[in-house]
């Protein structure tokens, strides 16, 4: 098929409704799924039930290897498959769901750069203490990450998963850094988010955006998640109005529910 036909064909499929039966797809969230994936799928769910789009969660061992950037989460909606945040995002605003449509060209910049902030830190950090961490990669990762295979794919996977990890780190400067310099990272991070959420119910006023299903994804899983340290998680709790966010997001959108 020529590019110009799957253009039309992904603006048909766009124009298409939200159906009942839409599925999210990530790893086996009892035995196997990471910090990292775990932050990232809680917030594409958040950002779904944020735009009021229903979404059942399906977990696989294999997950990753079916996301077609080989990056979790995805989501099947009807014929069309689509991974990670960004893009869900401009899938749904085709289909006439956005959550960033009242910010002016501005607010929508100023929302991007906390995005990056959130993906170049968090997100890095996470996958820092996952991987190049001895300890947390040795009693965490690998054991979860190579749970559904037996010997020795699991060794196999997982050494290469690793490997994978720590070179993307040394390509974005990162493979030289302590752990200590990553917590600081982190903190820094946290202190920029808290004094742009200051005390705002959302960090753009009354209405939330995809900035604040991005960072509630990753501070509730960081808070939640238990690793071989507890620094992650204190680094959040000192700025106690992230704390409150994140307790006012999960009260108002997964009350009673199942993430």
């Amino acid at each position: 098929m020529s590019l110009a036909a799957e253009a039309f064909v992904s603006q048909i499929a766009a124009a298409e409704p939200w159906p009942e039966n839409a599925t999210l797809y990530q790893p086996l969230k009892d035995d196997q799924i990471l910090l990292s994936d775990c932050a990232s799928s809680l917030a594409v769910q958040t950002y779904l039930r944020m735009c009021g789009l229903p979404v059942q969660v399906a977990c696989k061992a294999n997950a990753e290897y079916m996301s077609p950037s080989g990056k979790v989460p995805f989501v099947h909606v009807g014929n069309q498959v689509v991974s990670e945040l960004g893009p869900i995002v401009q899938f749904t605003k085709a289909k006439g769901h956005s959550l960033s449509d009242g910010l002016d060209d501005v607010q929508r910049a100023e929302m991007k750069a906390y995005m990056e902030l959130v993906h170049n830190m968090l997100l890095t950090a996470e996958l820092y203490v996952q991987w190049c961490d001895d300890s947390t990669a040795a009693e965490i990762s690998r054991p979860r990450y190579s749970s559904p295979y037996s010997w020795p794919l699991n060794h196999i996977l997982a050494y290469q998963k690793q490997w994978d990890v720590r070179r993307k780190m040394k390509a974005i400067g990162w493979g030289g850094k302590s752990l200590e310099q990553v917590y600081e990272d982190v903190s820094q991070c946290c202190q920029a988010l808290s004094q742009r959420l200051g005390t705002q119910p959302y960090f753009f006023n009354k209405h939330p955006t995809e900035l604040d299903a991005l960072v509630f994804g990753h501070l509730f899983t960081i808070l939640t998640t238990q690793l071989t340290s507890s620094e992650l998680a204190e680094r959040i709790k000192r700025c106690s109005n992230l704390l409150a966010f994140c307790k006012h997001i999960e009260h108002t959108y997964f009350k009673d529910k199942s993430a």
